[in-house]
């Protein structure tokens, strides 16, 4: 399903068919925001909460306007009317707002995606049609590769493929190995596609249009840029990924990755290309038309937007039964619905603890004295300390180190964006560019970091191990995080 790695398992499996003697793991998102809200429950017994003054009809905060309360403002074990407690604050943070909110709307609208998604899945419409384009023999040309690759950056994109390019790993790594190509061209084209896609994404719903409801735009704006970009660097990795596919086909890379073909199906009518797949397919192009025209046009929110994936899911599910899909009975798509939107379960609570810690702190109303405000004045005083074109760069490495620890793109905005966004303001950089740090910086780290489950399901799928894959992507990792932070800076001085 969708989003980067924002499956809640953390543990790395082994990728050479043996056990780890010693398996390694991380903590669970949910145990570090526990942790962090124990933290900023105890800070409010120490530092002083403080207010900014507030201009335009945004209500952003004026520079140097921070004034701090005589006194710290303990929150109580016990919430009440008045104030979050400790025991209460997840509780307040999944109740908080309304249907056009940034937490209570924005898990239903995660719900209703993931439950969307599920349906497209179990109807394997985009898995058949990735692998309609699968070289059937020896190939002569890595067209198809680079076809394919374009195929996976866009599924990425547009709606935030990751768990599902494990799968795809296993299906079509035996058809590359008939094709002629190793195993590390199999992660070209499925782990880094995706991911290539997920960073640059314009409307990628569960990183962009999270970070911008976070942040107070409106979802999809600034798109022109970042179609530019995915453009920009799915042409880049495509062309890499063509020229190390053709020195393989052509014996001009040691066969450290050469792939054992013991596949014996080669296929599986599962994945046939057959009308009713095709039709899924055309109903999904034409919805992102749709909400592309609703957003613009019509300035359509989080509530119109799922509104849409609903019909998109009604049509799927009734697509699907009168093609008669195996496994797509209208019993079994309401069972994928399920299915879907329990994956992006873990999602929602994130974006429900990340609200309740703020509000444990006080609260993100920049007007309203809060610790939020104190920790924003605080990191703008550092910021101010780095030359200005430096202060976005700045935010990108942090997101980049960040998502080490949160390997989920809907829950690294839910944490971070509180604090980005207004950080932005006060650090002369525009909300925009500030969510375009945090998506390069979530995604383009998700090909190196040991803690993203997709990232390991897929070198497990190849039979590669992680530290041969650090061993051959570490330069083209150099390389993308480069011109990222180009990109950022270049956005910065633009004023995006």
């Amino acid at each position: 399903m969708a989003a980067s790695g924002h499956s809640p398992e953390h543990a790395i499996p082994a990728t050479e068919g043996k056990e780890s003697a010693l398996a390694w793991t991380v903590p669970d998102t949910l145990l570090i925001l526990f942790v962090l809200a124990l933290a900023a429950w105890a800070a409010t017994f120490v530092f002083v909460p403080g207010e900014f003054s507030v201009a335009g009809d945004a209500a952003r905060i004026v520079p140097g306007s921070f004034s701090p309360a005589d006194a710290p403002s303990p929150a109580p074990v016990l919430g009440n009317a008045e104030r979050v407690g400790f025991l209460d604050f997840f509780f307040a943070g999944l109740v908080s707002g309304d249907r056009y909110s940034a937490t209570v709307g924005l898990m239903a609208f995660l719900l209703i995606i993931g439950g969307v998604f599920g349906m497209i899945s179990r109807s394997r419409a985009i898995d058949a049609s990735l692998l309609a384009a699968l070289p059937g023999g020896k190939a002569k040309s890595e067209n198809l590769v680079v076809g394919l690759f374009i195929g996976f950056s866009l599924v990425g994109a547009v709606f935030g493929m990751s768990e599902e390019a494990i799968a795809l790993t296993l299906v079509i790594t035996p058809a590359f190995a008939r094709a002629g190509y190793d195993a590390i061209t199999v992660l070209l084209v499925t782990i880094v596609g995706t991911q290539i896609g997920f960073a640059t994404s314009w409307m990628n719903p569960f990183s962009v249009i999270v970070a911008q409801s976070i942040s107070g735009l409106p979802p999809l704006s600034g798109m022109g840029l970042r179609i530019g970009l995915w453009i920009a660097f799915t042409l880049l990795g495509a062309s890499f990924t063509w020229r190390y596919a053709r020195r393989v086909r052509l014996g001009q890379v040691p066969g450290h990755w050469t792939i054992e073909d013991d596949d014996e199906s080669g296929s599986s009518d599962e994945n046939t290309l057959e009308w009713g797949r095709i039709a899924i397919m055309v109903a999904l192009g034409l919805t992102i038309v749709w909400v592309a025209w609703g957003v613009s046009a019509r300035g359509y929110y989080l509530a119109e937007l799922a509104a849409q994936f609903m019909a998109l899911g009604i049509m799927v599910a009734l697509v699907a039964r009168v093609a008669r899909l195996a496994g797509c009975s209208l019993n079994e798509m309401m069972e994928a619905f399920r299915s879907g939107a329990a994956q992006l379960l873990p999602a929602a609570l994130i974006v429900g603890v990340a609200k309740g810690i703020l509000l444990l702190l006080g609260g993100d109303d920049p007007a309203s004295p809060s610790l939020m405000n104190t920790l924003l004045d605080s990191l703008a005083a550092l910021t101010a300390m780095a030359p200005e074109w430096m202060t976005a760069w700045v935010m990108y490495l942090a997101q980049s180190a960040i998502n080490f620890f949160i390997a989920s793109g809907s829950g690294q905005a839910s944490v971070t964006m509180p604090i980005m966004a207004p950080l932005a303001d006060l650090s002369g950089v525009t909300r925009q560019t500030a969510v375009l740090a945090f998506q390069l910086g979530d995604g383009l780290t998700n090909l190196v970091i040991p803690t993203s489950a997709v990232l390991m399901g897929c070198l497990a799928a190849a039979k590669v191990s992680y530290t041969s894959w650090i061993a051959f992507i570490w330069k083209p990792m150099l390389a993308l995080m480069g011109i990222a932070s180009l990109v950022v800076m270049a956005a910065h001085g633009m004023g995006y």
